[in-house]
């Protein structure tokens, strides 16, 4: 199969995206000017907002990764899995959790819990994407990139079966493919 059949349709282009990580940008950078920042990815989805996110940051800060792993191949969520634990100590830092998407909360519930066992000062959470449709856990989102209907999302770091990661924009997957 082409992999263009595998998108149904194009949900927020390249440029919307470069335009919204520089607003996320200005605004931690903002609300962190006078802080002991630790920013924290979650493995491996958000790997390319991540990356995009920090260098639009200009301020002093110390990058980490934990690793949660909540679907296999299908586009159903299943048992969390911790998969990489942080390196750096985070007590008394003000932590900036970064995902790629927000979507039951189930996940972000789970990283937070874990993280404030590790006492920081403050976890602010930021999300390229939230889908509010599928919550399931009041879970909030400091900083949130866009607001997306509930579809089945790849691309920009985001994939299916480790699939359309490499896609510069987000689509929503065609769920024949």
């Amino acid at each position: 199969m082409n992999p263009s059949d595998a998108i149904a349709r194009e949900l927020v282009s390249e440029e919307k995206i470069r335009e919204r990580v520089v607003g996320l940008a200005e605004q931690i950078q903002r609300d962190f000017s006078d802080s002991d920042l630790v920013v924290v990815g979650l493995l491996t989805g958000t790997l390319m907002f991540l990356a995009d996110l920090v260098r639009k940051i200009d301020l002093p800060m110390r990058l980490d990764f934990i690793g949660v792993s909540s679907y296999r191949d299908g586009t159903e969520s299943t048992e969390l899995v911790f998969t990489k634990e942080l390196r750096l100590d985070v007590r008394d830092r003000d932590v900036l959790l970064v995902d790629d998407i927000l979507d039951t909360g189930k996940t972000l519930r789970a990283v937070i819990s874990k993280l404030e066992s590790m006492q920081p000062r403050k976890i602010s959470t930021c999300v390229l994407l939230s889908k509010k449709a599928r919550r399931e856990y009041d879970i909030p989102a400091d900083y949130v990139g866009f607001e997306i209907p509930n579809e089945f999302v790849v691309g920009y770091g985001l994939d299916h079966a480790e699939q359309h990661r490499n896609l510069p924009f987000i689509g929503a997957l065609n769920v024949s493919s």
